[in-house]
């Protein structure tokens, strides 16, 4: 079974800008900004619509509270904490849950 495809044409401008026909702009979610990937194929270069997700960075107090919070067992909490203490933070000064 073949797919029927609609091909449209459209012409390169300056510095590689191409303009992709308001039908699949509207189709594929592609807004004026948007982000897009060109994929070199073997037939082609394949334009798709790309997902950008931001990034969460975390302090070094947040890493080391996320630690400490996290340790299993007290032994584990001690490695934690001298961990914490050479990244140049005091464990005494994070909020976090120490175990039992």
């Amino acid at each position: 079974m073949r797919i029927k495809t609609k091909t449209e044409t459209s012409k390169v401008g300056k510095r590689g800008a191409v303009v992709i026909p308001a039908r699949l702009r509207k189709r594929f979610g592609i807004e004026e900004g948007a982000l897009v990937i060109a994929e070199e194929r073997e037939d082609g270069i394949l334009i798709r619509p790309a997902v950008a997700l931001p990034l969460e960075t975390y302090s070094p107090e947040r890493i080391a509270e996320y630690l400490l919070s996290n340790a299993v067992d007290s032994e584990d909490y001690v490695n934690v904490v001298a961990h914490v203490k050479s990244m140049g933070l005091d464990p005494d000064t994070i909020p976090h849950i120490k175990p039992e």
